[in-house]
C-alpha cells in the first residue's frame, strides 16, 4: 500500500496555491518522494518532526522558504493541515498552533 498525501480543507489548498511555482514544484517533488519510498524513508532535509503529531515537509526556492505541516493518521495518510511562507529562522509559536487546531479536524 502506498502513501497517500491530501490536504485538510479548501483553506490548505488556497495557501497551497498561493506558494510560489519553484516552492510549490518542490512540495510535489517531497510528495512524490513520500508516494514512492515511503514516509518512514524520507528524511531532513525534507521532512522535519516539529512538537507532538505534527510534522513539516520543508519547500526553499528563489523566492524564500516556506513549510506545510501535517500529521500521519492511518492507513498510510498524510494530511497537510498549514501551509504558510516563513520569514523567521524558527517556526511561529502562532503558526504551530493553528496547525495544532487544525490537526483535531482530521478523522
Amino acid at each position: 500500500m502506498t502513501w497517500i498525501i491530501e490536504t485538510l480543507n479548501a483553506t490548505v489548498d488556497a495557501e497551497l496555491d498561493a506558494l510560489p511555482a519553484d516552492q510549490l514544484a518542490k512540495f510535489i517533488r517531497i510528495g512524490e518522494m513520500i508516494q514512492s519510498l515511503g514516509l518512514e524513508r524520507v528524511r531532513e532535509p525534507h521532512v522535519k518532526h516539529l512538537e507532538g503529531p505534527l510534522w513539516e515537509i520543508r519547500m526553499k526556492g528563489q523566492d524564500g522558504i516556506s513549510r506545510a505541516l501535517y500529521v500521519v493518521t492511518t492507513p498510510k495518510r498524510v494530511v497537510v493541515v498549514r501551509v504558510f511562507a516563513k520569514k523567521t529562522q524558527k517556526t511561529p509559536r502562532r503558526e504551530i498552533e493553528l496547525a495544532l487546531k487544525r490537526a483535531k479536524e482530521v478523522k
